[in-house]
């Protein structure tokens, strides 16, 4: 009987003491997943604190760390972010589209194709810049409307494509002033047709035509210059640019000299104001 008692005794203890071992092995190695998730909380940590480029190199750490996991697509996705909070928007771009490749399934694919076109769309300055940024936001915001339709991500699209739409007629209307400034009638004509024909819905749509009044009857086009002016006179007949058209055809008309400097940066102020 004492015997059996001391193999009993002899059990519990051995039961304890591997208890005991398994135990400290759990608090003294964390998984993979929770080395993981530690590095992300690490990153969103820094993120926070307004350290976005460190923030941006954990959260890659993070995605290195468990490929597989459910924590490398958040991971990545944050780390495109972080680029772009930072304002690194070549690097935030390259990150997103990375991600939209490597993550297809990922359910916040329809956000990394937004925040694409917000990296282009805040390159936009003004409208004698560099179109590209300009073209690109466009391209991006039509791709999230035809395909995620339903999204706050599309609602917010169409709005600023309308504003992308009328910095692209600025930028002709500019280019359009300058021509006309220096007495280039034919590709002042052009710039102008085209605002006519491709932006007819922007604020630029009246000067354009009275403009275009203006250069045909400079080149000695006359019905052209009554046909614009018809349809000027048609479509905004209060409008302080058709008052001006009217008056184009006083024998005494002169053209007033284009003043660039006051109609430079007039969509980028409206804009910031909107923005504001």
């Amino acid at each position: 009987m004492f015997r059996d008692i001391l193999i009993l005794l002899l059990s519990v203890f051995l039961l304890f003491s591997c208890t005991k071992k398994n135990n400290e092995k759990v608090i003294s190695e964390p998984t993979e997943e929770e080395k993981t998730f530690a590095v992300y909380a690490e990153a969103v940590d820094a993120l926070k604190r307004g350290d976005a480029y460190f923030a941006s190199k954990k959260f890659k750490e993070a995605e290195a760390m468990m490929p597989q996991s459910k924590w490398a697509a958040k991971a990545s996705l944050m780390s495109g972010y972080a680029h772009y909070s930072r304002n690194a928007y070549v690097r935030s771009i390259f990150s997103l589209e990375r991600h939209i490749f490597n993550y297809p399934a990922d359910e916040n694919i329809p956000y990394a194709h937004y925040l694409i076109a917000i990296c282009y769309y805040e390159q936009i300055l003004d409208e004698k810049k560099d179109l590209q940024p300009l073209l690109k936001a466009k391209e991006k915001f039509e791709f999230l409307i035809q395909n995620y339709p339903e999204t706050d991500y599309a609602i917010d699209a169409r709005f600023k494509i309308d504003l992308i739409v009328d910095q692209l007629a600025a930028k002709e209307m500019s280019i359009a002033r300058y021509y006309i400034a220096t007495e280039k009638w034919i590709p002042a004509l052009n710039r102008l047709k085209s605002v006519v024909e491709k932006y007819d819905t922007t604020i630029f749509i009246e000067e354009a035509l009275h403009r275009l009044v203006e250069v045909y009857y400079k080149l000695g086009l006359i019905e052209e210059a009554r046909q614009a002016a018809a349809i000027l006179g048609y479509n905004y007949q209060s409008s302080k640019w058709y008052e001006r058209t009217y008056k184009v055809f006083n024998k005494k008309y002169k053209p007033k000299k284009v003043k660039k400097e006051k109609e430079l940066g007039l969509i980028r102020r409206k804009i910031k104001s909107l923005f504001e």
